[in-house]
């Protein structure tokens, strides 16, 4: 969905730098997401796509730079401000994060007992209508130990849409899939976030799966952002960090191992 160059994003980073303890994750980092897109940050393992979210949803505050979400800045440290914030944030994360002790509509119920205070009648309803969205309403009795790996993803699904978030943050959502749930969780991604209005942003390295959904791309390598564009723009890229991480490839400018990885920052 092409947005105007003015319009309010949903998720904005200037400049950020990220650190785990001593040692600095992600530098000078810029991201805009804006609304009714899907933003894929893609990039090897282990080199803080997953850490960027954590500044995104305010668990981790950057060393550096700003990060607005929603229009306002992250409360970073303000407990009571970050849980209104992180209302409007849905978040999948690749362990699903199912109650096995729960059935799938218990399970997608949760957020709402918790956050809203509705009529048993009114929360079943809603409950069937975000079940229905991921084409698991015929699952809502059945217990998380009763699903395929693909069908507890979409329960998880269901489960971060019940509270109408406009922002959604997915962290490996294709991780432990086969090609099928794959796709169906990508496909599913995109209609959402049309047909909701939401903003999406999906951590992965799962680039051939992803691209075809998204409507811009962050390569994350070497503590930083080394691409910001659009998908056509990435497969154009003649940049040897962004071939190399495309083609798979072991050797190149980004280091397979870790130590390599610590003697380049050491030396940055």
């Amino acid at each position: 969905m092409a947005q105007s160059a003015d319009s309010q994003p949903i998720v904005r980073l200037d400049g950020v730098s990220l650190a785990r303890g001593a040692r600095t994750i992600l530098r000078g980092v810029d991201m805009r997401v804006d609304p009714g897109t899907v933003t894929a940050i893609l990039g090897p393992s282990g080199v803080g796509k997953s850490t960027l979210l954590s500044a995104v949803t305010g668990e981790l505050r950057p060393t550096a730079g700003s990060v607005e979400v929603l229009g306002r800045a992250v409360p970073y440290g303000r407990r009571r401000e970050l849980l209104e914030l992180r209302r409007g944030i849905g978040v999948l994360l690749q362990g699903n994060g199912l109650l096995t002790d729960l059935t799938v509509a218990e399970n997608v119920a949760l957020p709402l007992r918790t956050h809203a205070d509705l009529p048993p009648p009114l929360l079943a309803r809603v409950v069937d209508f975000k079940l229905n969205a991921v084409g698991l309403r015929a699952a809502a009795d059945l217990y998380p130990r009763e699903l395929s790996g693909g069908m507890a993803r979409r329960v998880a699904l269901a489960r971060a849409l019940a509270l109408d978030p406009p922002l959604m943050l997915y962290d490996e959502p294709l991780t432990g899939l086969d090609p099928i749930a794959a796709g169906v969780i990508v496909s599913l991604i995109r209609r959402l976030t049309d047909t909701l209005g939401l903003s999406s942003v999906i951590v992965t390295h799962h680039v051939h799966e992803t691209l075809p959904i998204a409507d811009r791309v962050l390569v994350v390598a070497n503590a930083g952002v080394v691409f910001s564009g659009t998908p056509a723009e990435l497969e154009r890229s003649a940049d040897p960090l962004v071939r190399q991480f495309l083609g798979g490839h072991p050797d190149g400018p980004i280091p397979f191992e870790i130590g390599a990885g610590r003697h380049a920052e050491a030396a940055a």
